[in-house]
């Protein structure tokens, strides 16, 4: 661990990131990869675990290669994972329980993964390229200078030509250059468990229920991580469990494997998210609602144009990309939210979709982004409307 001085002159470096979670670590490699020095400083020290869905969508697999990560099929041979093949969609109560649809993505498959192990792996290749580590160290201040900023941490002071908030929702980098100016339009509350188990499935199971979602995504060969995402807190697993009875016999003979984790689902956009030289990146930057499964795919698509904005020297190209990127997820997390908030209108889409499985198909192949917005919804109308 680089650990600093506090006397003389600190530290420098071209980049420093406050987080090293996905968001950090990955905005951490692409930037290295760029040929700049970059630290990170983390309040934890690994293995850091966090409550997420734990399915990798194959746009998200896509923007990992992006930003560096060209061996990635050895690497997944070489790490506990399970192949995903597709999304399915189904209903959970008395009055929809026969409403089932799916479909399998287009080209290449996704991956469900422990996010421990992700994490590890990402580390592992932010370590191979240089990039310099301070864990345990809780930021407490910054100070603005003219090259820079100097980083104030409960053990040591860093200078940097360039400051990135990877530090979450409730980001203090963020509050402390005054990027904070938002409007949320979710607010939902996420429960993550693991269950032992062979899993019955190659796709990632969503069920639909009068109380929120459940998303089942198998992670490895005896391993499926539920994340149950409601408006109201469910207690524990079995609680949120009892609301999706056909998910319930599913894991019938199943056990949990560790700790049931908590987390905020929020779909929440800045006003702006650079400022000088301070970035924001992942749920820093903002976040679209769990329903979607795309975080992942976010801050990986980030982190690239962030590396590419740092190398020119121009954050302003960073802002006018995250925009960009933001825009999809968060149709989509608005309109899967309608259906959660309408019972009636979550059936009819089931019903929609259960009856043509082709619109169900063009509605993931845009989801991931191998089709147009707009030729889902010109579908979408002919349907609905035929």
């Amino acid at each position: 661990m680089n650990v600093g001085t506090r006397i003389g002159n600190p530290a420098s470096s071209d980049v420093l990131i406050v987080g090293a979670g996905p968001a950090g670590l990955a905005s951490a490699i692409a930037t290295a990869r760029q040929g700049l020095q970059v630290d990170v400083v983390d309040a934890m020290k690994p293995p850091i675990d966090k409550a997420c869905g734990e399915g990798l969508m194959p746009d998200s697999l896509e923007a990992l290669a992006a930003i560096g990560f060209t061996n990635l099929d050895q690497i997944l041979r070489e790490n506990e994972n399970h192949i995903l093949r597709g999304i399915r969609f189904l209903g959970d109560t008395s009055s929809n329980h026969s409403l089932t649809t799916q479909a399998a993505f287009p080209q290449a498959p996704g991956r469900g993964i422990r996010r421990t192990i992700l994490h590890q792996i990402l580390l592992d290749r932010a370590a191979s390229l240089g990039v310099r580590f301070h864990w345990e160290n809780s930021v407490q201040s910054i100070t603005p200078t003219q090259e820079g900023t100097l980083v104030h941490s409960n053990r040591q002071t860093l200078h940097t030509r360039y400051l990135i908030g990877a530090d979450g929702p409730r980001s203090r980098v963020a509050a402390w250059v005054g990027l904070t100016e938002d409007s949320i339009q979710s607010r939902r509350i996420g429960l993550r468990q693991h269950y032992t188990i062979a899993p019955w499935t190659d796709f990632v199971e969503v069920y639909w229920s009068n109380h929120g979602q459940a998303y089942v995504t198998p992670n490895s060969s005896s391993e499926v991580c539920v994340a149950f995402i409601a408006n109201k807190k469910f207690p524990n697993s079995d609680t949120a469990l009892s609301h999706f009875p056909t998910l319930r016999r599913r894991l019938a003979a199943s056990q949990p494997n560790g700790p049931a984790r908590g987390s905020i689902s929020l779909g929440r956009k800045l006003h702006r998210v650079t400022q000088r030289n301070v970035a924001l990146i992942g749920d820093a930057s903002g976040s679209v609602d769990a329903i979607t499964g795309e975080g992942m795919a976010l801050c990986f698509r980030q982190a690239a144009a962030l590396s590419n904005a740092l190398r020119a020297g121009d954050l302003n190209l960073y802002q006018q990309a995250h925009r960009r990127i933001q825009r999809l997820p968060s149709v989509m997390s608005r309109s899967l939210l309608l259906m959660d908030r309408s019972p009636l209108l979550r059936d009819t889409v089931l019903r929609t979709f259960h009856r043509t499985p082709w619109l169900f198909e063009r509605l993931l192949q845009m989801h991931i982004g191998h089709s147009p917005l707009q030729s889902f919804a010109t579908d979408g109308l002919r349907v609905l409307t035929g």
